[in-house]
């Protein structure tokens, strides 16, 4: 009797000895492959949660070289000196749009410098506006829902953003700013960037200035046109990322020259507006622009996603020397900005390397989470106080709360 060769319904040769399939060139993938079922499993958890606010977004390397003393004003080491220089990350943002959103839409542009000093990380959260749309933080979620896709239709809104702005007479500043040519800049070599928010500058005797922070680009102010704006929507979306990446790999290196307005802190809260209101500025003519430094631009990252997606700024991430004023909507960022990088990163997304200060030592005791990756600073103690030689409290550093001595 002849002996049939049993195939499947698709062509593959039964094995009759192992009663199974034979495993060819064509043959059956098995779950006990590691590889592709790591590369799947992998793939599948590649994307995390995008920001809020502020999704998209070029970041690049540079420097903030000191060229004026304001050492007067504040004991920061970082600033302690003409000629020194701290390495800084900067990242560029548009506000509402989403992550695949048109770099030329009109909308305010984040501007968020995080500065490596010796005395841990220093980050300052801005924009390219010197004000805000509303000054109470509880209205922030609403202003960004309204700012965001209708909820029944998922497209944008006009009446939503429109409807609220209607009834948030404050907004009418930074609309004023926003429905001009400032509201669509050529790229992010040619604006400005602003601390918007007023913040404490403290010097060696404890005395106080407020301080307001201006980035005046070298480059000098461009923008575009509304139909110019609309135009580049058609061609490149990416118009501002690309302009950046393209002038640092060419050497062509966009720098900031770094302004402070200073308050004496009677003066200030004397003074004849409320400084510590977002929606307000301080005129030059009461208070004129003190150079401090000039920041630098000079290399792109490695990698998108590990450094420019992954950089978590928070106005909480300060030094001695530099503190938070009572500015309403600057008290809700010290809460809310560290808090949504604890959602999108995790808990300890201060260990991710573009993060990390790498200029001074990190000391105190919080461990384990998801992703410790920095040996939970060795071993015990994990408590405090203690009599085993671990980081104390030094209550001369409010930032900082913990400090290796010896």
């Amino acid at each position: 009797m002849e002996k049939k060769t049993l195939t499947t319904s698709w062509g593959a040769p039964v094995d009759n000895n192992q009663n199974s399939l034979t495993a060819g060139p064509r043959g059956p993938i098995l779950l006990q492959d590691l590889h592709l079922i790591d590369k799947l499993a992998k793939f599948d958890r590649e994307r995390i949660p995008e920001r809020v606010v502020h999704a998209k977004g070029a970041g690049a390397h540079g420097y903030l070289e000191v060229t004026h003393d304001v050492t007067k004003f504040t004991k920061a080491k970082f600033l302690n000196a003409v000629g020194k220089r701290t390495p800084l990350f900067l990242r560029f943002s548009t506000v509402a749009g989403e992550l695949g959103a048109a770099d030329t839409a009109r909308d305010p542009r984040g501007f968020a410098i995080k500065f490596y000093t010796e005395e841990g990380n220093y980050d300052m959260v801005g924009n390219n506006t010197p004000v805000f749309f509303i000054k109470d933080p509880i209205k922030f979620p609403d202003f960004i829902h309204s700012q965001k896709r209708n909820p029944q239709t998922h497209l944008s809104d006009p009446e939503a953003v429109w409807d609220f702005w209607a009834h948030s007479p404050e907004a009418l500043h930074q609309i004023t700013i926003l429905f001009s040519d400032r509201g669509t800049p050529d790229g992010y070599r040619h604006m400005n960037g602003y601390s918007s928010h007023t913040y404490k500058w403290v010097n060696e005797k404890g005395e106080v200035h407020y301080v307001k922070y201006h980035f005046k680009t070298d480059q000098g102010i461009k923008n575009f046109t509304a139909q110019q704006a609309d135009a580049l929507k058609s061609k490149d979306l990416d118009y501002a990322t690309r302009d950046l990446f393209d002038n640092i790999a060419k050497g062509n290196f966009p720098s900031w020259t770094w302004y402070v307005q200073l308050i004496p802190e009677k003066a200030g809260e004397a003074y004849k507006y409320d400084i510590f209101d977002v929606t307000k500025v301080v005129p030059h003519a009461d208070y004129p622009l003190i150079p401090v430094g000039k920041l630098v631009l000079n290399k792109n990252p490695e990698n998108y996603f590990a450094e420019t997606e992954q950089s978590a700024f928070a106005p909480t991430h300060l030094v001695p020397g530099i503190e938070p004023s009572v500015d309403k909507m600057l008290q809700g960022r010290l809460f809310s900005y560290p808090d949504t990088h604890r959602h999108r990163l995790g808990a300890n997304y201060d260990q991710i390397p573009i993060n990390c200060p790498y200029r001074a030592r990190v000391a105190h005791y919080q461990r384990d989470g998801p992703a410790t990756v920095n040996g939970n600073f060795g071993s015990a103690p994990v408590y405090e106080p203690n009599t085993l030689g671990g980081p104390v409290e030094d209550p001369t550093k409010k930032q900082a709360p913990f400090v290796v001595t010896g």
